[in-house]
């Protein structure tokens, strides 16, 4: 089983003046559940791990956009710096494809993906899926069904965090780095109707930064 960073259902997280929020978002927000730092920390980790499983294999990674892209970027900051100063190093291309699963703060039961034509590139390649949050995991599954229709040689998901809900296919990643109780998270480029990229800190959202930006 993936191992992760654990956070508990009672956890509160921390209070916003002690961390640097924009001044834009103070009352659209309850709490700091995940500080940049501790997001750094982990990321850091899950990328030792990933060259450690991987370090022989021209790796494709492929973000998922949009919430992935914070990710995906330090992720492999830290693989190219492992690269730099370790005996193991692995080639690494990238890709991109987008999915839209989201309407407000509800996951939808239909899954859009977006650039789904250029995977045919992705044939007899080692893939190394980056995503931002798995929660039913029906998203990725979709993406790991159409792409293993291209014949990929080898697939691995990496995923920022996993959310604990009773409505999760039951689905892992490969690597995880939190695994979260089921509330509504934003920042670290993760969004709300595309609010929120821009904060530095995973947050959990006020009941009245819903109503502000719900479409």
């Amino acid at each position: 089983m993936s191992s992760s960073l654990e956070i508990p259902d009672d956890e509160k997280g921390y209070d916003l003046d002690l961390f640097c929020i924009p001044k834009h978002y103070e009352n659209d927000l309850e709490r700091v559940f995940i500080p940049h730092g501790l997001i750094m920390d982990r990321t850091e980790r899950l990328a030792r791990d990933i060259m450690r499983d991987l370090g022989e294999h021209h790796i494709v990674a492929l973000c998922v956009l949009k919430g992935g892209y914070k990710f995906f970027a330090d992720l492999l900051d830290y693989i190219k710096a492992l690269n730099r100063n370790s005996d193991k190093s692995v080639p690494l291309t990238v890709d991109f494809i987008r999915l839209k699963s989201y309407s407000n703060d509800e996951c939808t039961n239909s899954v859009k993906v977006i650039g789904g034509d250029e995977l045919s590139a992705l044939s007899g390649k080692n893939v190394l899926i980056v995503e931002d949050i798995v929660e039913t995991g029906k998203t990725m599954q979709t993406l790991l069904s159409i792409l293993n229709g291209y014949n990929p040689k080898m697939v691995k998901v990496v995923s920022l965090l996993v959310k604990r809900t009773p409505r999760s296919s039951g689905y892992r990643p490969d690597y995880i780095g939190f695994e979260i109780p089921d509330k509504f998270v934003v920042g670290y480029a993760l969004d709300y109707n595309e609010y929120f990229r821009d904060l530095s800190h995973i947050c959990v959202m006020s009941e009245q930064g819903k109503q502000k930006y719900k479409v």
